[in-house]
């Protein structure tokens, strides 16, 4: 059990990142090909990924150096993880590649512990060297590959989850959040109790706390080894698989048009949604994401409903029929936890 210890001043400070971060993504991901978990969610993702390796060698060699930095189980080095910012990809590689050699040097020591460490990596961060811009470059690749491709329906997933959040902090503020994570975190004020898979203790000492939704996180919630570092607790999203999302063909953008069809797709694959959710997602100014739900509605493809302050949308047995999705495979779908 993780056991994350908040002042009140870190109960102030609590925050959600708003957009799924790539790095997070990628490392999780890594971990889902490598153990095989979550046969429904990401089977087909991993099917495609064989049949991309059978095809691109450069991803197989852009995999090899992940795999002997990411284990399954066990210390991951955190500056593969560096500090969200919501910048993107981008972003992300280059405070990676801007990693200090001390930390560089502590956490690929640590990871020699567990298991054999290559000889390239213990020149990650030596003045002159390239094997720090050359493991950047292999997350590029990997990432171009394997999830951008994915990239709409993984930000679709958190944007969801971040909605739920959303409401929860505005119905009933921090308290609601925190307890809203049920079951993988028990709030136990002050004192946030993380499915865990070793015994540890996060003091917050008014740092805060960053929330981190992620799509290819599973099961249990994941944090930084290092808690000297910026705190963030990395949970998983409720999700559908990554084949559901793909099932929108082009004749579907014949019938309905690019925008509506992509509004009509968010709204089935996920959760009910209010419109500013489905704007966020689909890249779409609120009062356009407000005609096309209304359009789709006056069609029979969505359905609207109150629940207090919100209008939550859902697609009709019609628009899962349009859009080739069974009633039965969207009812497996896991809500997202309250």
């Amino acid at each position: 059990m993780l056991r994350i210890h908040f002042t009140s001043y870190d109960l102030q400070n609590i925050r959600v990142a708003r957009q799924p971060d790539p790095l997070w993504e990628l490392m999780c991901s890594v971990c889902r090909l490598e153990t095989g978990q979550g046969s429904l969610e990401f089977g087909h993702w991993r099917r495609s990924v064989s049949q991309r390796f059978a095809g691109d060698s450069t991803l197989v060699r852009a995999l090899r150096p992940l795999r002997a930095l990411i284990p399954s189980t066990g210390y991951i080095p955190d500056f593969l993880t560096p500090p969200v910012t919501g910048g993107g990809l981008t972003a992300g590689l280059d405070q990676l590649l801007r990693t200090p050699r001390t930390q560089l040097v502590r956490e690929m020591s640590r990871l020699a512990e567990s298991r054999p460490v290559p000889t390239w990596a213990g020149s990650l961060g030596r003045p002159g060297g390239d094997a720090l811009k050359s493991l950047a470059n292999a997350l590029g690749v990997y990432f171009r590959g394997l999830l951008e491709p994915h990239w709409p329906h993984i930000r679709s997933a958190v944007g969801n989850d971040v909605g739920v959040r959303s409401r929860a902090l505005l119905d009933g503020g921090t308290q609601a959040l925190l307890e809203g994570l049920r079951p993988m975190a028990r709030w136990n004020a002050p004192v946030l109790e993380v499915n865990y898979p070793v015994e540890r203790d996060l003091y917050l000492d008014g740092r805060g706390l960053l929330l981190v939704p992620s799509y290819f996180c599973w099961r249990r919630p994941t944090a930084l080894a290092d808690p000297g570092l910026d705190p963030v607790l990395v949970y998983p999203v409720a999700k559908t698989p990554l084949a559901v999302a793909d099932g929108t063909d082009d004749g579907v953008e014949r019938l309905l048009g690019r925008t509506r069809a992509a509004v009509l797709t968010e709204v089935a694959g996920q959760s009910a949604r209010t419109t500013s959710e489905v704007a966020e997602a689909v890249g779409i100014a609120l009062p356009s994401a407000s005609y096309q739900i209304g359009v789709l509605r006056d069609g029979g493809l969505v359905a609207s409903h109150r629940d207090g302050k919100y209008v939550l949308h859902t697609a009709t047995l019609l628009g899962l029929r349009v859009l080739g999705t069974s009633p039965r495979s969207r009812a497996r779908e896991p809500r997202p936890v309250r």
